[in-house]
């Protein structure tokens, strides 16, 4: 267990490379990363590299539809192109069931300080000299 009260994988596959540092606060549990104080659900960790790279494609290309669809004012073809980017996120493990098993609840798109990172994400503020 770590600080969350959540159980925490220390597996490589939840830490970023030595060299570089996740462009968002990571949760100590590798689930999800936080923007403007939200929690965002990461996507599954244990997808093959070239699944979750085709994966990743498909939603780019995907959200491209969107916005051409938009610019182009036709609703249909955007209702097509935002299930595409469902599909894709939901393929990536970042909407749909949880892509963990141990039972822990999905905090996914809540704010942070009112969930069990709250302790968690008050430090990483704190450090970041917010």
């Amino acid at each position: 267990m770590n600080q969350t009260g959540l159980p925490m994988k220390q597996t490589a596959e939840h830490m970023p490379a030595p060299d570089s540092r996740p462009p968002y606060p990571v949760t100590p549990d590798g689930r999800y990363f936080v923007v403007r104080g939200r929690l965002w659900r990461r996507t599954d960790p244990h997808l093959p590299a070239d699944q979750r790279q085709r994966l990743t494609r498909e939603l780019m290309a995907a959200r491209r539809a969107v916005q051409s669809a938009l610019r182009a004012g036709d609703p249909e073809a955007e209702r097509a192109a935002r299930a595409r980017v469902d599909a894709a996120k939901i393929a990536l493990g970042e909407r749909g069931p949880p892509w963990w098993t141990d039972g822990a609840p999905d905090y996914n798109r809540r704010m942070a300080s009112k969930t069990p990172y709250a302790g968690w994400y008050a430090d990483q503020m704190r450090s970041a000299g917010h």
